[in-house]
């Protein structure tokens, strides 16, 4: 069969590029286009082969045996320019297909101190900054604009064109794992930031020189019953005893407005609503009324990972996360997902089911079309056909340059917050003065060299600077663990330690807040207590010195006990009785 070849001519509209190449498709390529999954680098930077550890299929297998050409990015990333040469090579594979659709490769974060192989990535060779909710604390457009633009210019360069961020849920329920990655509690500072952040990633519209955001959790990820996360069955579902359902979706009308490409329902299923009581990503009500109708939005739609297969990671099983269709077969569950209004399945990786579905009857071709339409679309306008490769040699100069890592660096030390400073004969013990001799833990050897002198105890320092991080408890598989759930208490041993040492010599404990710490234990007995979002221990010292004033402000209430969260409604912010600390409280000097 002679291939029309006039969807590469960029003189054409979008529109009558799509239709050209829709046209020629068969029905399995067709298919290809609405899988999106995880893919790995082989060594060097070399086109990888199976990797049974995480159910991986070879690149090959993706690519042309299984018609794919949308991938996530997954695992550390090395340096820039194996990046950017992978990139090539795996466009290359792409375009030696019968129709040389190009790959579409997205990314979890990759810019600040997370490392969970199931939400983001530890910065590697791009600019490190705080994590978002860091961005909450300072609460600056223009630094969210800043950061968006800097992923824009890093990303594009080694070649990832979707960004699987912004998360504009609200941090509301505080024992709620995934609050690290919001800007925070409050609808509108997250709105603030959320339309800044796209901006800087798309520009003023999509095109050739953006990355397109996946806007995630729609309609709101944070109330979760008991602060659970519904990457697990005990965590499936979202309630709103404060009805405050629609406070939740503030930020998402505005990031629509605001042109946002894509959007991620999550895998939390709406309990005692208005709405089907299933999860996000098969909901009719929530997709196809609330986001197309109510919205009109009419971007792309991309499920949450893994919502359709069982699989395996790390040895152990992980069930689909088909909350409240569990009783449904995979064919059934992508049915429902269709006909919910997705166009995109995350995290899964087999189209044969998809063509069998349309031979048998159950989906039509033509539903089919109309979300290839837009997977299509989206990689007409980011230039794709027109250029896929990207300069090596570009990539090595952009990626983790020193104007971006500087501005990055400026960030976390804007991030830190202040909550308590105090001292024993009144006044206050920050900023401390140079040169005093200094008991540590919690940074690398060398950090302290330029503020003082490292000592080996308590009891020969002037002062203490310890560096903890918020509790939570342990679960029984390694996945879990990567996300911290549980009580916000300190373990009654570590707390009792913070309190001998701060009785000995006045002590700074900076904690690091990926969820809202209850620090009730040793707020009367710390010199001084901090909080940070993601920062390296010279942005904290050049803060506690005072080469650079404290900026932040907390992004989220501080609990002062466990009953209180417990008591608390998880769908309402600053809903803890008797904070210690409450939400936009931050001290400076």
């Amino acid at each position: 069969m002679t291939i029309d070849t006039r969807y590469r001519d960029a003189a054409l509209p979008t529109s009558q590029r799509v239709e050209i190449l829709l046209g020629q498709m068969t029905l399995e390529e067709k298919a290809g286009l609405f899988f999106q999954n995880m893919i790995a680098m082989g060594d060097g930077g070399a086109l990888a082969g199976e990797s049974p550890e995480f159910s991986l299929p070879s690149t090959e297998e993706y690519v042309l045996g299984r018609h794919m050409t949308h991938f996530n990015l997954f695992g550390a990333a090395p340096d820039a320019r194996t990046i950017a040469e992978w990139q090539n090579r795996l466009q290359d594979l792409a375009a030696s297909t019968r129709l040389g659709i190009p790959v579409t490769l997205s990314t979890d974060p990759r810019h600040s101190f997370t490392d969970n192989p199931g939400t983001a990535m530890h910065a590697g060779p791009f600019s490190q900054w705080p994590e978002p909710l860091g961005l909450g604390a300072v609460g600056d457009s223009d630094m969210a604009l800043c950061f968006g633009d800097t992923i824009r210019q890093e990303y594009t360069a080694v070649g990832l064109r979707v960004a699987l961020h912004p998360q504009i849920d609200l941090a509301t329920e505080p024992r709620w794992a995934r609050q690290v990655g919001t800007f925070g509690q409050d609808a509108d500072l997250t709105t603030r930031l959320g339309v800044a952040y796209i901006r800087g990633l798309q520009g003023p519209a999509l095109g050739t020189e953006s990355v397109a955001a996946m806007v995630k959790h729609f309609p709101g990820g944070g109330p979760q019953k008991d602060g659970e996360d519904p990457h697990f069955a005990y965590g499936r579902e979202q309630v709103y005893p404060g009805d405050n359902f629609d406070y939740h979706l503030k930020p998402f009308e505005a990031v629509i407005d605001a042109g946002a490409s894509q959007m991620m329902p999550y895998y939390g299923m709406p309990v005692g609503t208005d709405y089907e009581e299933v999860g996000f990503g098969f909901n009719k009500s929530v997709i196809t009324a609330l986001l197309r109708e109510r919205y009109g939005f009419d971007g792309i739609v991309c499920t949450d990972w893994g919502l359709i297969t069982d699989s395996v990671i790390a040895g152990d099983p992980f069930p689909a996360r088909a909350w409240g269709v569990e009783h449904l077969s995979p064919a059934k569950r992508m049915v429902k997902a269709l006909e919910a209004g997705a166009d995109q399945f995350g995290g899964e990786a087999d189209p044969s089911l998809l063509v069998e579905l349309v031979r048998s009857g159950a989906v039509s071709e033509e539903r089919l079309d109309v979300s290839a339409r837009r997977l299509l679309r989206e990689k007409f306008v980011l230039g794709l056909f027109d250029d896929p490769y990207v300069d090596a040699a570009r990539a090595e100069k952009i990626v983790g340059s020193a104007g971006f890592r500087a501005a990055g660096n400026a960030a976390q030390r804007a991030s830190i917050t202040v909550l308590a400073n105090r001292a024993p004969a009144g006044g206050a013990t920050l900023p401390l003065s140079r040169g005093v001799r200094i008991y540590a833990e919690g940074f690398r050897p060398g950090d302290l060299a330029a503020y003082g002198v490292r000592v080996e105890a308590p009891e020969d320092a002037d002062v203490a600077i310890l560096r903890v991080a918020a509790p939570f408890e342990k679960r029984s598989t390694a996945f879990e663990n990567f996300f911290h759930a549980g009580s916000l208490e300190f373990p009654a041993d570590e707390a009792a330690r913070i309190l001998r040492i701060a009785r000995i010599v006045p002590t700074v404990v900076d904690v690091f807040l990926d969820r809202p710490a209850i620090l009730t234990p040793f707020v009367e007995d710390a010199a001084a207590i901090v909080a940070n979002f993601g920062a390296s221990g010279e942005a904290l010292l050049d803060v506690l010195f005072g080469a650079v004033p404290p900026r932040g402000h907390l992004p989220i209430e501080l609990p002062s006990s466990m009953a209180a969260v417990e008591a608390s409604r998880p769908d309402v912010p600053s809903d803890t009785a008797d904070p210690l600390f409450p939400f936009g409280h931050g001290l400076t000097y």
